[in-house]
């Protein structure tokens, strides 16, 4: 065995807590995977005295998270703190200029600074991993870089939101109404207070940037993404679609062609004969399509204490190996945001222009069978 790999600690909420319990409880397995130690050594958090279902005092305390970029003996700093700027950033920042391996589950930061983080990374030639940034548990940013490296990827689709997966098929299960299965998930620890990111899209279109990079070897391009949430699905429309054959889907769904980049989160009629149909509950679930491998179909639990550990403990492993290949595609290129059509367009030529980029019906919200062409 290698010597100790020490980890600096940076958020413990839920997934912070819960990477203590991961190595704890698979603390053998994880050091004969890893080929040496893994051992969290120094933890930050804003509330010291909170209970958190972990011993803590083993570990050093700091009561400044950006601090931890130059705490003494720290080989990786792990941020779990959130949010795209703030604490976090000057986090990452530091860390990566102090030569620290860093490892983050922030979606939010990655979107808008992915792309300077992984350069810092690449100058400093210091591993910056997120797999568990994009659907938690499910491997799929190590499956589009790694497992599907030899393919051109000809397009990426996904329900990338568990929270609003859960309403949509538990209005759909229940025959229930909107607002009364968004207070459940809030009640149920599935939507927070403030559900705005989640119910208006931002959430998935922050994974959707992050993967269409990936796949396409492009420049993380949030703001290209076009963005429509599942605030203005109503029972009807769950009625309607299941009178069609088709089950509502928040879909995210990107592709590249030499117009630009095509990025859009948006709710879509789904049909049964498709496995995104039968994507129920809070699970998330990617489709990728190489040239040579065919569709490749990633289901599984795309956030919560345990998958999100599992995957920012995975990345601790690649680590501790010496597997962790570049923070960004090295070809990366840049292209344009695709033209994509406003409010104020013909609505037929926006259908039109989905025809060509998804197997999926846009809903429209608010009795669409009623503005959607071919709708009864």
């Amino acid at each position: 065995m290698g010597d100790v790999v020490r980890v600096a600690l940076a958020g413990l909420g839920t997934v912070g807590a819960g990477v203590i319990k991961l190595i704890d409880a698979n603390r053998s397995l994880i050091e004969r995977r890893a080929g040496r130690p893994i051992e969290i050594v120094a933890v930050s958090a804003r509330d010291r005295n909170r209970d958190r279902g972990v011993d803590l005092g083993r570990f050093e305390w700091v009561d400044d998270s950006t601090a931890l970029a130059t705490h003494p003996g720290v080989d990786v700093v792990v941020e779990l703190i959130g949010g795209s700027d703030g604490p976090a950033l000057v986090l990452a920042r530091n860390s990566i200029a102090q030569g620290r391996a860093f490892v983050t589950a922030n979606k939010a930061m990655i979107a808008h600074h992915g792309l300077e983080l992984a350069g810092a990374a690449e100058t400093a030639n210091v591993p910056f991993k997120y797999e568990a940034a994009v659907a938690g548990g499910i491997p799929v940013i190590k499956g589009l870089r790694e497992g599907a490296a030899a393919n051109e990827i000809s397009g990426v689709f996904g329900i990338l939101n568990g929270t609003c997966n859960y309403i949509l098929s538990t209005m759909e299960s229940a025959g229930r109404d909107f607002a009364d299965v968004l207070a459940e998930a809030q009640a149920l620890g599935y939507a927070e207070a403030d559900p705005s990111f989640d119910i208006d899209g931002v959430d998935a279109a922050h994974k959707l940037s992050i993967l269409a990079s990936l796949a396409f070897g492009t420049a993380i391009d949030f703001a290209g993404v076009d963005i429509r949430g599942i605030r203005h699905v109503i029972a009807a429309d769950i009625v309607e679609a299941q009178a069609l054959g088709h089950r509502i889907r928040l879909v995210g769904m990107a592709s590249a062609s030499d117009k630009g980049l095509f990025q859009r989160v948006q709710p879509c009629l789904v049909p049964l004969e498709h496995p995104l149909a039968h994507v129920t509950g809070s699970l998330n679930a990617v489709v990728a399509e190489g040239n040579f491998v065919g569709r490749l179909f990633l289901q599984g639990r795309g956030a919560g204490e345990g998958p999100t550990a599992s995957a920012v403990v995975a990345d601790l492993i690649d680590i501790a190996r010496g597997e962790t290949g570049p923070a960004a595609d090295p070809g990366v290129r840049g292209l344009r945001a695709e033209g994509i059509p406003r409010p104020g367009d013909r609505r037929r030529t926006l259908d039109d222009r989905l025809g060509k980029h998804h197997p999926f019906r846009r809903v429209q919200g608010q009795g669409w069978r009623h503005h959607h062409p071919g709708g009864r």
